[in-house]
């Protein structure tokens, strides 16, 4: 099974893409990864991505397009693959479809882990830091035994500038617009589906299970 794993920061798309590697076997593969191994393997796209990487620069769409085409070739993607941070917009949607096409493949499933923007403002923005070791806390997942004081050592908790409730909310709505013109695209394919994020971790993988032991099955 071929897979794009979709889902807003704070959706818990990454938990997900944890178990369906674990089952399904298949390898989970994001750009940041890609990058990382074209780089350390000395590719000639890898130090291309490299060259921008170090200027602070965007990676453009061909040198990206160029390493997940390498990646997708390789032998571990044979039996299917678990795609997650790629692709981001429309353009690189059709080239991934291109890619597939020359590989005789083809997307099975796009998977959109669904949260509503309430609550993950929520979840993002209850984070908690300690100020003098840097350990993480959640008021409502991870909280400390004493509110504001740290576990380990006591020092104070703070919130982090970009964890503030209003920025995360821009940030999520700025993810939003990104994203639509994405599953409008899978959904005009007849590939998107819609998972309920809102529910237990455990019954959002239920739930993305039965879809993909349905597609297993066809």
């Amino acid at each position: 099974m071929n897979i794009v794993l979709m889902g807003l920061p704070g959706a818990g798309k990454g938990t997900q893409a944890d178990k369906i590697v674990e089952k399904y076997e298949i390898p989970h593969i994001s750009t940041g990864d890609m990058f990382r191994a074209a780089i350390s393997a000395g590719t000639e796209l890898g130090l291309e991505a490299k060259s921008y990487m170090d200027q602070g620069a965007l990676v453009p769409d061909e040198v990206t397009i160029g390493i997940v085409r390498e990646r997708l070739a390789q032998k571990d993607c044979e039996k299917g693959f678990l795609l997650d941070g790629f692709p981001r917009t429309v353009p690189q949607a059709e080239a991934l479809d291109s890619i597939l096409d020359e590989l005789g493949k083809k997307i099975d499933h796009t998977i959109n882990i669904q949260v509503e923007k309430d609550e993950l403002v929520a979840r993002l923005s209850g984070r908690r830091i300690c100020k003098t070791c840097g350990t993480s806390y959640h008021v409502i997942f991870n909280p400390p035994a004493v509110e504001g004081k740290c576990d380990k050592d006591g020092g104070e908790l703070y919130t982090r500038a970009d964890d503030n409730p209003d920025t995360v909310a821009n940030r999520l709505e700025v993810n939003m617009n990104q994203a639509q013109p994405l599953l409008d695209f899978y959904e005009s394919k007849g590939v998107l589906t819609n998972i309920d994020g809102q529910q237990d971790i455990v019954k959002v993988f239920a739930d993305l299970d039965a879809l993909l032991l349905q597609g297993s099955r066809s």
